[in-house]
């Protein structure tokens, strides 16, 4: 009953994108990257309520004067940057149990069991491409963006990877396309959510 399962995450997505255009950005993105400062006022009184929020904010400006002179650094000053190395080292770690998931259904998509364990390392492999591309993008995008634009691939992604699991008993050739779909749901979910 994987497919009930693998459903039942669609569903919470579709939720969560429901509602997510209904919250407001984060203040602390409103004030550090877009500059707006009513507009991180509006946000903390939306989420918080009404009621005094000028030492938050005072705080979140003293945050964004501490932060001025700090270069933002891309993915390979990141790698390069010995501090990081035991986190880095730990996502890695996590991204290599990854390799026996998904066994399930590359087993119902009828694949000769011989490339599964290649499959399974190419699931790791999109992960691994979807943090390093998300890292470098969602200062320029948003994390609201993201997010609806990742459930909004993923619900997609679904659909087609639910329709090539039925029909590729009838055309081989989808058996692959399962595959690809797998791969893209977990780039839209690593981008995303």
């Amino acid at each position: 009953m994987w497919n009930v399962l693998l459903s039942f995450s669609g569903l919470v997505a579709l939720i969560q994108l429901l509602f997510l255009p209904f919250f407001p950005e984060s203040p602390p993105y409103l004030l550090m990257q877009k500059e707006d400062k009513a507009g991180c006022l509006k946000a903390m009184k939306q989420l918080w309520g009404e009621g005094n929020y000028h030492t938050e904010f005072d705080d979140l400006m003293k945050e964004k004067a501490m932060t001025k002179g700090t270069k933002i650094m891309n993915v390979l000053e990141v790698l390069k940057e010995r501090s990081v190395h035991p986190q880095l080292c730990t996502m890695l770690l996590l991204l290599l149990s990854l390799q026996l998931c998904g066994l399930k259904i590359f087993l119902t998509a009828n694949l000769h069991e011989s490339i599964i364990p290649y499959v399974s390392l190419g699931v790791s492999i999109s992960e691994l491409i979807s943090i390093m591309f998300c890292s470098s993008i969602i200062d320029r995008f948003g994390r609201r963006t993201l997010l609806c634009g990742g459930y909004l691939l993923m619900a997609l992604i679904l659909v087609l990877l639910e329709t090539s699991l039925l029909l590729s008993d009838q055309f081989l050739w989808l058996r692959y396309c399962s595959v690809i779909l797998i791969f893209l749901f977990i780039i839209a979910y690593g981008i995303g959510p």
